[in-house]
């Protein structure tokens, strides 16, 4: 049984459909007090304002304080310290809000910071808060004052802001950010973030892209610096976590829901990843 609250996009609360916000967390913070891990359907991106605390994002655990940024992607599990976070603003708008005026359907897979299960942190320098901050209100002040949403003006803040905070995160984090630039690469990545539970082999995802494993290994392993099957594992791995984290199902279910043989083979799986068996990283790791 899942335990985390999934909450969806609020598309009609100025009336016409609009895909975008800014919510002061000081705002939110009843919605959350009694179920506080939860999930979001859309993108996210907080920045902190007042306080200090930790926020969690998947299995990733960051302290957090005035001045950081976090991102989140829908489906993420996460949850934050909502006593000791005091405020922040949250940036949160659907894809399609985007695509239905951007010719680059691909434009947010190429944003540095929601093409990392690495790092879902950013800490800015007075300088890229204050313009960071600056940008967020001024997408506030368009949607509360003006009775017409622009669409075309939230779309060019918004964009401004990705680009720029892309740009902050690709120079503090360059060595974790990977720029798919080969063709076969980006639809490698993507399909196994589709189908990993379906299949855990290069083979499988050399044949959709029609080369070879050695071919695709070698591509990949250029690109990203890790081998094929490594990138296959560490989806596997990020999800098992997820899903030891954030569910009650036992060993053996997840096991199924991954597409392992057996539990067993599962378990071998997970320690020699992690060092861990499945229940130790259970039980030593609470949400």
């Amino acid at each position: 049984m899942n335990i985390v609250s999934e909450y969806h996009f609020h598309k009609t609360k100025y009336g016409e459909e609009l895909l975008i916000d800014v919510v002061e967390l000081k705002n939110i913070k009843k919605y959350l007090s009694k179920k506080v891990l939860h999930s979001l359907t859309y993108f996210d991106i907080t920045l902190i304002t007042e306080g200090n605390g930790t926020f969690k994002i998947a299995d990733k655990i960051y302290e957090v304080e005035k001045g950081d940024v976090l991102f989140t992607m829908p489906t993420q599990p996460r949850e934050w310290d909502i006593e000791n976070i005091i405020n922040g603003y949250a940036l949160i708008f659907e894809e399609s809000f985007l695509l239905s005026f951007f010719s680059d359907l691909n434009f947010l897979k190429s944003i540095s910071y929601f093409n990392t299960t690495e790092i879902h942190k950013l800490t800015l320098s007075d300088e890229e808060f204050h313009q960071t901050f600056s940008l967020i209100r001024n997408i506030q002040k368009e949607i509360d004052e003006y009775e017409e949403k622009d669409k075309h003006i939230l779309r060019a803040i918004l964009y401004q802001i990705l680009k720029c905070l892309d740009r902050i995160f690709i120079q503090k984090n360059s060595v974790i950010c990977i720029k798919l630039q080969n063709r076969y690469v980006y639809k490698f990545i993507e399909l196994v973030n589709l189908d990993y539970r379906q299949s855990h082999t290069v083979q499988y995802y050399s044949d959709k892209l029609c080369i070879t494993p050695n071919y695709l290994n070698e591509l990949v392993k250029k690109e990203t610096g890790l081998t094929a099957k490594q990138v296959i594992n560490n989806k596997l791995l990020s999800e098992t976590r997820i899903l030891l984290l954030y569910s009650q199902m036992s060993v053996a279910e997840i096991a199924g829901l991954l597409n392992f043989e057996n539990s067993s083979y599962f378990t071998r799986f997970f320690h020699k990843q992690s060092g861990l068996t499945p229940l130790q990283y259970r039980n030593n790791t609470k949400p």
